[in-house]
């Protein structure tokens, strides 16, 4: 049964990478390149608002699936694994938002500001605060038994 977890946890870092080396193929985001330059007096992408935010919502739902396949692989709690996922899209529906209201101003609202809304929005970086906090709880499970 180890080898199984650790196969889930391998497959979901394997499908968060190829999510990540893939993202000009599979998903519209006209701001990749905007964003890649580093230079924010480049001129500011013309994009569809339809498929700019269909496009960042199936990538989140392909994030979102692959983190809750690491944390089942690690943890092996349905309970918690719903409870990651839980709080992955509750840090999505904060962010997302703040990120189309900085497209919608142009960046104006401030372009490190915009460019690390994005990081939320496109990256499962929570996953990085799931996995230690949820490990931490087992380790207090373990001692309180």
């Amino acid at each position: 049964m180890k080898i199984l977890s650790w196969l889930l946890v391998i497959a979901g870092i394997c499908g968060l990478i190829g999510v990540r080396v893939l993202e000009g193929t599979i998903f519209y985001d006209p701001f990749l390149g905007y964003f890649h330059e580093a230079n924010k007096n480049i001129e500011f992408p013309t994009f569809e608002w339809g498929r700019l935010i269909g496009g960042h919502l199936f990538r989140f739902v392909l994030n979102l699936f692959f983190s809750c396949l690491i944390i089942y692989g690690f943890f092996k709690n349905k309970q918690w694994t719903l409870q990651g996922a839980v709080m992955m899209v509750i840090v999505f529906m904060i962010s997302f938002p703040i990120y189309l209201y900085c497209i919608y101003d142009k960046f104006e609202i401030g372009y490190l500001f915009s460019f690390y809304m994005r990081r939320f929005v496109i990256q499962p970086l929570i996953i990085l605060l799931i996995v230690p906090m949820f490990y931490y709880r087992k380790q207090m499970m373990k001692e309180g038994k």
